[in-house]
């Protein structure tokens, strides 16, 4: 399988499994993110909304490119706030820039890192759906770190993260002159280390910084994670296995 047939494949088969095992129902309240592999997950709810299987799904998103998709889908769309929805989701599903054994992750690739905080840490049931490029021994040394930032804040916010060791570079816009701009407004700093990192603290260490708005570090809500392989399979993975598979070894 080609990276392309991965992220549709490990979509499919993730939304078929959680719903096959009743973590996806109807009624529920679903969280559904931003991506090349998040929208394939979009596309194949909608396929089960719109045979009757699921029904009065209540979806927020994590961008307008999501949203977009809803609409466009027929996916009702409501906002964190909506009372509705109340301020939790059931569900949310995924894409990952990075996943480690322990189901830390990067996320924030497409710039929607807040927005995706906001629903992976107000859900009941994280799910991650990722090709095996995203599957690394440990995290923040290839694929760059994005930290969302207040814009007058750059330069200071910059040297705070160089002192944490971090080499910072300002996200620049494609067909666009001057950096990228979020859904929210601000600003995107990318961030690499040159040794591996510790995700949680580093998470931590990072939201101290004055004017820093969020980073894509996320490693407080576990997720389950299902990573599609070329030849064709798909590895599902807790942080509970990987820790059960550590104490075995002792």
């Amino acid at each position: 399988m080609t990276q392309s047939e991965q992220k549709i494949f490990v979509a499919k088969t993730a939304v078929d499994t959680l719903i096959k095992e009743g973590q996806i129902a109807s009624g529920m309240k679903i969280g559904l993110g931003t991506g090349s592999t998040a929208l394939p997950a979009v596309y194949r709810l909608a396929d089960f909304i719109k045979d009757g299987t699921l029904k009065n799904i209540k979806a927020c998103v994590t961008s307008f490119q999501t949203q977009n998709a809803c609409q466009d889908l027929g996916i009702d769309v409501y906002s964190m706030n909506d009372k509705i929805i109340g301020g939790t989701l059931d569900v949310v599903i995924d894409g990952a820039d990075e996943v480690d054994p322990q189901c830390n992750l990067i996320k924030g690739g497409g710039a929607a890192l807040l927005r995706e905080k906001i629903v992976a840490y107000n859900a009941a049931q994280f799910v991650i759906i990722a090709d095996e490029s995203k599957d690394v021994k440990t995290i923040g040394t290839k694929f760059a770190l994005p930290v969302e930032i207040i814009g007058e804040a750059r330069v200071s916010v910059t040297a705070a993260l160089e002192s944490l060791g971090a080499t910072c570079t300002l996200r620049e816009g494609i067909r666009k002159a001057g950096p990228v701009i979020t859904d929210n407004g601000n600003q995107v700093l990318d961030c690499l280390w040159k040794t591996p990192i510790d995700p949680t603290a580093m998470e931590d260490e990072i939201n101290k910084i004055t004017g820093v708005v969020e980073n894509g570090l996320f490693t407080k809500n576990r997720p389950i994670v299902f990573i599609a392989k070329s030849d064709g399979s798909v590895e599902r993975r807790t942080a509970a296995q990987q820790f059960s598979h550590s104490a075995a070894k002792h």
